[in-house]
């Protein structure tokens, strides 16, 4: 149910993606509807329009929350950046628990109700959880992960870590991990402040890693939760492929910069540059315009 003193506020934010924001928020109210108790949180959902320019998402969001008491919406003049985005939501969130929602998502039943549930009967000791996140085909979407040090990153970069379980899994229980997917996690007002929100200097990419990692460094802990189950569509604002691979990799050069030592950042530009050239020199031999360009602009993200 909707509420003026909510417990929980739903942060989402939306870039030029209106039509599946609309159907993110509509599978939230539908989710809470469809639980049989009547003990479900009080909510609110804090709609931020990160500066779309392309598909009108400013005016049509606007009208859209404006049919809802429980939408606080907010548009952006431009794109601020994700991380901080998030940030802006939580000093307008009212509710005492915060549930970071990406806008390419769709709640499953009660899913919802159930993390809410979960969290709240284990907040003390279980501080940031995600859900467990499935692919458009219902096949299970690895979205609980290992800190990034440099063996997980070679694992990332040569061996297809993701694919075969090693950097990133989806267990089929309930178990503390590193980090979860930032396309849904919950957790305390009052922890999500005390670390100090998502770093803005981060535009878009590893967001979630930097903030659990300091987390983790505070005594914080990570967990994933079977039992909840969203889809997750992925990458719906991305422009294209090549701009989550060169944010990626300016990811773990930022993140290696402010976490780990000089001869840890060495190694990791070293394995970065080797991934670019390798997949440049691929692309090279069989002629794939996309690799060649992606990579060639990758090489160039680690030199600066």
């Amino acid at each position: 149910m909707t509420s003026k003193n909510p417990d929980l506020s739903i942060v989402i934010v939306s870039y030029n993606t209106r039509k599946i924001t609309h159907q993110c928020i509509e599978s939230i109210f539908k989710s809470f509807r469809s639980y049989k108790s009547q003990d479900v949180p009080r909510f609110e959902i804090i709609l931020i329009d990160n500066g779309s320019k392309i598909d009108d998402s400013p005016n049509y969001l606007l009208n859209y929350a404006k049919k809802h008491k429980s939408i606080v919406f907010i548009a952006n003049e431009s794109n601020i950046g994700f991380g901080p985005a998030n940030n802006q939501a939580v000093k307008r969130a009212k509710g005492k628990y915060i549930l970071f929602l990406n806008s390419d998502t769709v709640i499953l039943k009660d899913a919802l109700n159930k993390l809410f549930s979960f969290y709240q009967k284990n907040e003390n000791t279980k501080h940031f959880v995600g859900p467990k996140l499935l692919n458009k085909d219902m096949t299970s979407q690895p979205s609980a992960a290992k800190f990034f040090t440099l063996p997980v990153i070679f694992a990332t970069l040569f061996l297809r870590g993701d694919y075969w379980g090693l950097t990133r899994f989806s267990p089929k229980e309930t178990r503390r991990v590193d980090w979860v997917s930032g396309a849904a996690i919950i957790t305390k007002k009052e922890y999500f402040e005390k670390i100090g929100g998502f770093d803005e200097n981060i535009f878009m990419y590893m967001e979630e890693v930097d903030l659990l990692y300091r987390a983790n460094k505070l005594g914080f802990t990570t967990f994933f939760y079977h039992k909840s189950k969203l889809i997750h569509l992925g990458s719906a604002s991305s422009n294209g492929r090549t701009y989550p691979i060169i944010q990626i990799y300016r990811g773990f050069i930022f993140f290696y910069k402010k976490h780990y030592p000089k001869l840890a950042l060495f190694l990791l530009r070293f394995l970065l540059r080797l991934k670019a050239v390798v997949a440049w020199f691929f692309g090279y031999i069989i002629d794939n315009s996309y690799l060649k360009k992606t990579y060639e602009e990758a090489f160039h993200v680690v030199g600066q």
